[in-house]
């Protein structure tokens, strides 16, 4: 167990943009940073970083939260394995206390497979390097092929003795369960029962992923056995076709170069590290799948393939060439020469020249394809057509229309056909792609909202009339119908596959949007009795939570839906913790500036200026000194709800606050020049009293509604009385709805301290 101020300082240290830096190429904009989401597979980025409040947010999946939650999110770690995540990387000493065996046990089965690769690699790293065996077979296989010691040391290469039990022996010895090394593929079990090492009389290639943690193992053979190479299993940690091997030593030179080779084995990948050229990743010889190439794309839009040249290559350079166009990326191919594969042509060239090789050689996807297909196929007019075809399909795989109405015109030339009837074609194949691609994504949300009425998938389902005629409607203006009055009253329903939600539902959301954004802010004063002066009334400060929490209970209201109310109850909760915060952050700012003061003061009183020159420049300071400490207390009062929230161990909790605090749109600059970029906390006054209002204003008419439906529910059976009663509650409802209708977006809050 990590000690409460261990936790906190790992929570102030860790940096947002640094953190998420090591999984997403960032980019400025603004006041923030944004990149493509690393939680689920996008073309346009959605995933926004907020350095100021030290949380982060996906508009489209809505995951993310503090560095803490996104190690959490990404690792799939514990938040206690986070914390110690946080406090390795940013060298916290962190002293837990001594686990118990029950404690133990119960840790987390990833978190032990982590370690357990680590160890394993560790050992075959040592046994390369510290045994006989290691040096005189692994070390000198890698010194044969012209690895370097610092490319040995940075890609942990190693070798896995030619023992059947020397990793499993010394598992036993090192106290590590058996079943984790086996579910690793570490060790095997032989028909008879026996176990043994998997890698053994290998030489070892570690697969590490994007935080730098061992998540699988390649190892090549030796000895001209049936299997040249074996990799680790999938597994928890390892799901092959979303890792990259290399990207860990890649990912920095990627956003500095703002490129991406990639290659087909480890040695490549070793081989144009140490020619300089260090980013380059491989697909370990499988066929490119959509997330690795979202992985890369996380951090660059520039790719170059690199192949043989001879038939083999140039047939696997035409593999997922639709799949990496549809992901808007620059993509280029690069063939050797015959008889050269990366890792060769690197160890036969200077840096320098295989730079120049790649600059002078590389070819854009599209042309290269295009030439390529139909130079094998000039005398045979049935593959010509197969070929255009599939020249045609690539470019329809295209989003952006300009790049496609390019390719197109640069196609007609080398294809020899007329412009228009190519760029017919691609119009005929885009409509199919799109409509394939809708119909997929449709079933795929119908198929989750099945699984999972409540889940996200509900929000994201396209319009039927635009991909399943046969499905019911459900659009953006449809998710949150008004209720009808014969339908329960502040209860969420199921129709079919849709959610519908009492109509007080997007209100109450309202509501707490403010309250989450704003909470301790001040917000309003009133005026109450002095008992000890009566001619002297005591004047009340109230921030927006206090504001809130007010008008609730004069109304005799509360949130209906739990998850608003649980995140409600929390910020009151908090309210004297913030006050003691505050308390303390106001001595530091005071300590701070008065710092700066005397700084300043000593600077301007050495400085030659005259007596009336020293009082003005004392006075401008003065004025600039205030005016930051202001600012800087301010937003010290208005970050502290979104980031406890946003930290928040409770996962529904920490989901809302995130989803609440940003804001996906902006103001255009359009309006900002025209003088009406007026922000949403300079409007709170007349906007949060006007959503409370509107809230009060549905809920009197939901009970309206419900009066009516009893009214006529009752009528003709006599009861008089009851009657009367309804009548009389329905006038005075009435009465008091007129009287909201003309309060509503009128009403000001005066003595505003914000």
């Amino acid at each position: 167990m990590i000690d409460r101020a261990t936790v906190e300082r790992i929570k102030d240290t860790a940096d947002i943009v640094d953190v998420v830096s090591d999984y997403v190429h960032l980019i400025r904009r603004g006041s923030n940073y944004m990149g493509l989401c690393p939680f689920h597979n996008e073309r346009t980025p959605s995933f926004s970083v907020n350095k100021q409040r030290n949380f982060c947010y996906c508009f489209s999946c809505k995951k993310g939260g503090s560095p803490v939650n996104f190690i959490m999110e990404k690792e799939g770690l514990s938040y206690h394995e986070a914390l110690l995540h946080l406090a390795k990387k940013y060298g916290i000493e962190v002293i837990e206390k001594e686990l118990t065996d029950e404690e133990r046990e119960r840790q987390s089965e990833r978190e032990a497979m982590f370690v357990a690769n680590e160890w394993a690699m560790n050992m075959m790293s040592e046994a390369m390097l510290e045994t006989e065996d290691g040096r005189d077979i692994g070390l000198q296989y890698f010194t044969g092929r012209g690895v370097t010691d610092s490319a040995i040391k940075a890609f942990h290469l190693g070798y896995a003795p030619d023992h059947g039990q020397w990793l499993t022996d010394k598992a036993r010895k090192a106290g590590f369960r058996l079943e984790i090394l086996k579910k690793l593929g570490l060790i095997g079990t032989s028909q008879s029962g026996r176990d043994y090492d998997r890698f053994r009389g290998r030489v070892i290639f570690p697969i590490l992923n994007l935080a730098g943690k061992v998540i699988a193992f390649g190892g090549r053979d030796l000895k001209g056995g049936m299997a040249k190479y074996i990799n680790s299993p999938e597994s928890e940690l390892y799901k092959k076709s979303n890792e990259l091997y290399g990207i860990f030593q890649a990912k920095s030179s990627i956003v500095s170069e703002d490129k991406c080779f990639l290659v087909e084995g480890y040695m490549d990948v070793i081989g144009m590290w140490q020619s300089g050229m260090k980013n380059v990743v491989a697909s370990s010889g499988t066929a490119l799948t959509d997330g690795q190439i979202t992985l890369i794309h996380r951090f660059t839009e520039n790719i170059t393939l690199i192949y043989d040249g001879d038939s083999a290559g140039i047939k696997a350079s035409l593999r997922g060439i639709d799949m990496l166009l549809s992901h808007k990326l620059n993509v280029k191919v690069l063939l050797l020469p015959d008889g050269d594969d990366p890792d060769s042509f690197a160890r036969k060239h200077t840096p320098e020249e295989f730079k120049e090789y790649v600059k002078s050689h590389e070819t854009d996807i599209i042309r290269f394809k295009a030439k390529v297909l139909l130079d094998s196929v000039k005398n045979d007019p049935q593959n010509r057509i197969l070929a255009i075809n599939s020249v045609v399909n690539s470019i329809a795989h295209i989003p952006d229309q300009v790049s496609r109405d390019v390719y197109i015109q640069e196609c007609s030339t080398i294809l020899d056909m007329p412009e228009a009837t190519i760029a017919k074609s691609v119009a005929v194949a885009r409509r199919e792609l799109v409509e394939k691609i809708k119909k997929e994504r449709t079933l795929k949300s119908y198929a989750q909202v099945q699984a999972n009425p409540d889940s996200q998938a509900v929000a994201n389902l396209p319009s039927s009339n635009e991909v399943l005629s046969n499905e019911p409607s459900l659009n953006n203006n449809q998710t949150f119908p008004t209720r009808t009055s014969n339908e329960p009253n502040n209860v969420a329903e199921r129709k079919g596959t849709a959610l519908f939600h009492s109509s007080v539902y997007p209100l109450e959301k309202e509501v707490l949007k403010y309250c989450i954004r704003y909470s301790y802010l001040p917000f309003c004063s009133y005026e109450c009795e002095n008992p000890k002066s009566p001619e002297t009334p005591i004047v009340v400060q109230m921030n927006v939570l206090e504001f809130i929490e007010d008008e609730l209970q004069q109304s005799d209201m509360s949130f209906t839906t739990p998850e608003f109310q649980k995140v409600f109850n929390l910020l009151k909760s908090n309210n004297n913790s913030f006050k003691d915060w505050i308390t303390e952050r106001k001595k530091e700012l005071d300590k701070k500036y008065h710092e700066l003061r005397q700084s300043e003061y000593e600077q301007i009183a050495n400085s030659e200026m005259s007596m009336s020159d020293i009082e003005r420049a004392e006075k401008k300071f003065e004025e600039e000194l205030k005016k930051n400490r202001q600012i800087e207390e301010h937003n010290l009062i208005k970050d502290y709800a979104i980031k406890e929230l946003c930290s928040h161990e409770d996962d529904s909790i920490r989901k809302l606050a995130m989803e609440l605090s940003f804001d996906k749109h902006h103001l255009s600059n359009i309006y900002a020049k025209a003088g009406v970029n007026q922000s949403e906390e300079e409007k709170l006054t007349v906007l949060l009293v006007r959503a409370i209002d509107d809230w009060k204003n549905e809920l009197i008419n939901q009970r309206i509604n419900v009066l009516f439906e009893r009214m006529r529910n009752i009528a003709g059976q006599g009861n008089m009385q009851e009657e009367k009663e309804i009548q009389t509650e329905l006038s005075a409802l009435m009465n008091l709805r007129s009287e909201m209708a003309k309060i509503i977006g009128e009403r000001i809050i005066f003595n505003k301290k914000i």
